[in-house]
């Protein structure tokens, strides 16, 4: 099965569109969501019912931090701009859509796959897998072979070998990944929504299976959309900065 995972949309429906087209013509039999579905952006609730029925045909979702901070208010390390938009994003969205946000697992495991928003460690915490070191602590937290993660917006690749030595290096676009049966494997897709890398073409990656293998995609949209939106909206502009240079400003 081939499983598109897609993590930090953060309600930017532009990206997603585009995801989801690119994942359904390279043969996506299913998708995953790991978690900021909103947030940021100024489309949070076309976003959330896009999510909701992909998960009522059986894709996989999990709660992020920007999808908790609307539920229950931004945390204290929050900073304004995104308490800001958390409190504009509660009005935006209807009781059902709450609900199904409030119904969100922190993890997700499938068979030998862990599915999560941060790390596995501590998933409520929302602590970052930046390196090696975090990395290890996540894999070593969990039974599962695979771990798919998402809250950092640069896309990476873990692997822990013998002598729980973990090794990190930045996946190349569009190239299939052989993940040996020898080694447990950590993957974060990048973010879809706000790639933070000084690209802005929006991050997925697509998981098979059966051949044991991921690939991870870099897929063009139209991000001046999006940040026009943004504006209009009146959320911050350092948002529409990050979607015009992909880099945090």
């Amino acid at each position: 099965m081939r499983t598109a995972i897609l993590t930090d949309i953060h309600a930017n429906r532009e990206a997603l569109e585009a995801c989801l087209a690119y994942a359904a013509r390279a043969g996506a039999d299913r998708y995953a969501f790991l978690g900021d579905l909103v947030g940021y952006g100024a489309d949070p609730g076309w976003v959330l019912s896009a999510v909701m029925r992909h998960v009522a045909r059986g894709a996989i979702a999990v709660l992020g931090n920007h999808d908790a901070a609307v539920l229950h208010g931004p945390t204290k390390t929050m900073n304004p701009a995104a308490q800001r938009v958390a409190a504009w994003t509660r009005g935006q969205l209807t009781q059902t859509q709450l609900d199904f946000l409030a119904a969100l697992p922190l993890t997700r495991e499938d068979g030998d796959t862990l599915y999560v928003h941060a790390n596995a460690w501590a998933p409520a915490a929302w602590g970052y897998v930046e390196g090696t070191m975090e990395a290890k602590r996540s894999l070593l937290a969990t039974r599962c072979r695979y771990t798919f993660c998402g809250h950092v917006h640069e896309p990476a690749l873990y692997h822990l070998a013998e002598g729980e030595r973990v090794v990190h290096f930045e996946p190349a676009p569009g190239v299939a990944i052989p993940l040996g049966a020898r080694r447990r494997w950590l993957a974060i897709p990048g973010s879809a929504g706000q790639p933070r890398d000084g690209v802005p073409a929006a991050c997925y990656a697509m998981f098979d299976d059966a051949q044991h293998t991921l690939t991870y995609y870099r897929v063009p949209y139209d991000f001046e959309a999006a940040a026009a939106k943004i504006r209009a909206a009146g959320l911050p502009e350092t948002f529409v900065v990050l979607l015009d240079n992909g880099r945090r400003p």
